[in-house]
């Protein structure tokens, strides 16, 4: 089982609590995690990633035991804390201000 924690706008979109948890069989990557959590909720599906390019929005940020995971390829096994649902994936909404 794994555990999301969504930014409040995307909690708010979806109508969830601060945390969701997914099953995911097979390899646990940031990919998988976002199909996943985007088949579960559909109106997510263009929030997180591009609709096209599948690529990470840029005021999004992945964290994952304490480390910025943005930049991971997509493709990469997240670690075992997260697999093992010890710690959560987190998506963080980036703070605009002037």
């Amino acid at each position: 089982m794994i555990r999301v924690v969504l930014p409040p706008h995307l909690r708010t979109l979806a109508q969830i609590g601060t945390e969701v948890t997914l099953d995911i069989e097979g390899p646990v990557t940031q990919r998988t995690i976002l199909d996943t959590l985007e088949t579960a909720f559909p109106m997510l599906s263009g929030t997180i990633r591009d609709h096209v390019t599948q690529k990470r929005r840029p005021f999004l940020r992945f964290f994952a035991c304490g480390q910025d995971r943005s930049f991971d390829l997509p493709d990469d096994p997240v670690p075992d804390m997260v697999m093992s649902g010890a710690e959560p994936f987190v998506i963080v909404g980036a703070i605009a201000g002037g």
